[in-house]
C-alpha cells in the first residue's frame, strides 16, 4: 500500500488541512534541544567545551553523541516494559538500568547514538533556565519564531490527538529527553530559520553544522555519506546533494526534516508518515526538495 505523507516545504508554507495536522516529531526533537542548549551557550549560561556536571565529557560530546554515554535502546527490560504498556519508569530507575557512568568509550574517541545523553541535555536546560522543558523551549525558541503548534507530548492522550492517533496507547514518558509534537509547517519553519542564521550566532551555528564523518551509504535509505553535527544528521543524499536535519521513528510513525542547501533553490522539507521505515520519509523529503 502506498504511504500517505504529511509534508511541508519552505517555499510553500501557505498551509493546507493536512499540513495543519499535528504529528510526532520523534528524534527531530534532538535538533530543537541542541538549539536550545546552544542558545544558552550564546548567552554565556552554558559552556560547550567545559566539563559537564563534573563528568569526563562535555556538552559538545553529548550533542554529537561522542560522550560514550550508553543508551536504553539496547535494554531488553526497557522494550519489554514498553510492550506491556507499563507506566514509564522514573528517571532514577532508568539510570539504574542504564548505568550511564560506565562509558562505552573515552569521550571524543567514538560515536554512539544516545537518548540518555540527550536526557542529560534536557535536564541541564531545565536546571539553567529554572523551567520545565516545554516552557524553556517556548521561551528560548518557539515564541521568537512564532511556532504556535509545537509542544511537548506529556500524556497518552496528547499522542492520541495527533494525525494518526495512538492505537497502541504508547506513553511519551518513555522518551526521556522529551517528545515534541507540532505541524509539518512549523518543523520546516524552525529548521529553515535555524539554517538561515535567525536563531544562533554565526560562529555557534558553524559549530553546530560541522559534522564528524560517520561513513555511508546506508541500505534502503538515500544517504550516500553520513555524519553528525550538534543535534543534526549531516551528509549527502544521492538524489539531492548536501543534506542536514534529522530523521525520527516511534511506534507507528516516522519523520524526516531536512535542509537541502546544494539545490539551485535551497529548500527545507518535512515529511511524516504512518510507517516504521525512516527511509520512506527521507526519500519523500528528497523527492519534494527536487520537485
Amino acid at each position: 500500500m502506498k504511504s500517505t505523507f504529511i509534508t511541508a516545504r519552505s517555499d510553500l508554507l501557505e498551509g493546507t488541512v493536512a499540513q495543519r495536522l499535528t504529528v510526532p516529531w520523534w528524534s527531530f526533537t534532538k535538533t530543537v534541544l541542541a538549539t536550545a542548549a546552544l542558545r544558552l551557550v550564546a548567552q554565556g549560561r552554558l559552556r560547550l567545551d567545559g566539563p559537564f556536571n563534573g563528568r569526563p565529557y562535555t556538552l559538545r560530546h553529548l550533542l554529537q553523541h561522542r560522550a560514550g554515554v550508553p543508551d536504553y535502546g539496547s535494554l531488553s527490560s526497557y522494550h519489554e516494559a514498553v510492550r506491556r504498556g507499563e507506566k514509564p519508569w522514573d528517571v532514577g530507575t532508568l539510570l539504574d538500568q542504564v548505568k550511564p557512568d560506565r562509558l562505552e568509550f573515552k569521550p571524543g574517541q567514538g560515536w554512539q547514538y544516545s537518548n540518555v545523553g540527550y536526557l542529560f541535555v534536557r535536564q541541564k536546560i531545565e536546571e539553567v533556565t529554572g523551567r520545565d522543558i516545554g516552557s524553556a523551549l517556548k521561551q528560548l525558541i518557539f515564541d521568537a519564531l512564532g511556532l504556535m503548534s509545537v509542544r511537548v507530548a506529556a500524556t497518552v492522550e496528547d499522542l492520541a490527538a495527533t494525525a494518526w492517533g495512538n492505537k497502541s496507547g504508547y506513553d511519551p514518558g518513555w522518551v526521556y529527553h522529551g517528545l515534541l509534537i507540532g505541524t509539518a509547517d512549523d518543523a520546516v519553519r524552525f529548521l529553515h530559520r535555524l539554517i538561515l542564521g535567525d536563531v544562533l550566532p554565526s560562529a555557534i551555528l558553524a559549530e553546530m553544522t560541522t559534522p564528524v564523518p560517520l561513513g555511508g551509504p546506508l541500505p534502503n535509505r538515500p544517504w550516500e555519506a553520513t555524519g553528525y553535527g550538534l543535534g543534526l544528521m549531516i551528509g549527502r543524499f544521492a538524489s539531492a546533494g548536501p543534506t542536514l536535519g534529522h530523521s525520527g521513528a516511534g511506534p507507528a510513525s516516522v519523520s524526516a526534516v531536512y535542509h537541502f542547501g546544494g539545490l539551485n533553490e535551497p529548500r527545507t522539507v518535512a515529511a511524516f508518515a504512518e510507517e516504521k521505515d525512516e527511509g520512506l520519509t527521507e526519500y519523500e523529503a528528497a523527492r519534494l526538495a527536487r520537485a
